[in-house]
């Protein structure tokens, strides 16, 4: 199975690309869905979340009150590194689980959508990259139009983030999402053939002798981890 990560920046139209490939059949793994499924009640997140921050954090209903936590650690760095050091191991442990099961399945294709892929490292352990991509003045526009802010309010959240340009470089496949809802169609789906015929046989050699499987896994990782150290030089 091919592992494929999706991400983006801020309002370039990566959840419309994830909604559209979940429309042709293929499963995607969603990080931000999971980071909140990891910290609900009863989950080990939840308790070490409560355990150092404390109860205050709660809403009546238990679950944790997002918008006070966040407040909480925006300006302290080290209780934002205290809940990234909580949160993202359970959600990569989720992610992992959720590619096994599709791999259980038999799926030859599998999304995972990482906004923070690149940032965070992660796309060194996908099979492929997939950046979605318009231009920074076109992504200025639809921020400020989405959320009704002003340009700098927008600009300070759009400099947060690794600059679109950057990750391009990452990106085995770009998606243009410059223009219309049907040439951003056409252009999954180019893309989404494009992966099924790199899949070939080994989707089901690698299911039928899982050892093998892990084997072309791993060499493929390798070559993406040596490719992008040449582009580097």
């Amino acid at each position: 199975m091919l592992v494929v990560g999706l991400t983006g920046g801020i309002a370039t139209g990566k959840s419309t690309v994830s909604a559209l490939v979940k429309a042709r059949g293929i499963p995607v793994i969603d990080a931000d869905v999971l980071a909140r499924q990891v910290v609900l009640p009863g989950m080990r997140a939840h308790s070490k979340i409560v355990s150092f921050f404390g109860p205050s954090i709660l809403l009546s209903d238990g679950t944790i009150d997002r918008a006070k936590l966040g407040t909480e650690v925006f300006n302290d760095e080290k209780k934002r590194r205290t809940l990234n050091s909580i949160v993202h191991p359970a959600v990569r442990r989720a992610m992992l689980w959720n590619v096994l099961i599709c791999w259980l399945r038999g799926e030859k294709l599998c999304f995972v959508d990482i906004p923070l892929l690149v940032e965070v490292g992660l796309w060194k352990w996908v099979g492929k990259v997939v950046v979605v991509y318009c231009s920074p003045a076109l992504q200025l526009q639809r921020l400020t139009a989405r959320d009704k802010s002003n340009v700098d309010a927008a600009m300070s959240r759009i400099d947060a983030q690794l600059p679109i340009t950057e990750k391009v470089k990452y990106a085995d496949y770009v998606i243009d999402n410059s223009g219309s809802l049907h040439q951003l169609e056409d252009q999954i789906d180019v893309v989404v053939q494009r992966l099924y015929k790199g899949v070939k046989w080994t989707w089901f050699i690698s299911w039928v002798v899982p050892p093998i499987g892990i084997l072309l896994a791993l060499r493929t990782l390798a070559q993406r981890y040596r490719k992008r150290i040449n582009t580097n030089l």
